[in-house]
């Protein structure tokens, strides 16, 4: 998860009893295999004191930060989303070392045309 990140702050109050999905996000970024994967990505802490809301931001490797209300969203659905986020950096990057244009713009006709050597499936394959 931290090979597409280069900056994650963590921020809030250790009394507030809405963290848990900072402390689990927290202790997925302190994870080993987590740290490997990219051991320059930036891990900030803020312990506050005042009632602002848990609360986990994120800065991908191309410069996009996104901000995460870590009261209303598990640390699961956060890191599935870093991951997706971050597969799309990946084959985006991978599209413009071989020299493509990104993004990949389909032809609408071309979305429509049929495939020479594709069945449709029968009833009872779909059943299966």
């Amino acid at each position: 998860m931290l090979k597409f990140l280069s900056k994650v702050k963590i921020e809030f109050n250790a009394l507030d009893p809405r963290t848990a999905a900072c402390m689990e996000f927290l202790a997925q970024c302190n994870a080993r295999t987590a740290k490997e994967s990219n051991p320059s990505c930036q891990l900030l802490v803020k312990r506050r004191t005042d009632s602002f809301p848990p609360q986990i931001s994120v800065t991908f490797v191309n410069g996009v930060e996104e901000v995460f209300d870590a009261t209303s969203t598990p640390a699961q659905t956060i890191r599935k989303m870093i991951l997706e986020k971050g597969q799309q950096l990946e084959t985006e990057q991978m599209f413009r070392e071989a020299g493509e244009k990104w993004p990949v713009i389909i032809p609408e006709e071309e979305l429509r045309q049929s495939f020479p050597g594709t069945k449709p499936r029968k009833a009872e394959e779909k059943k299966q």
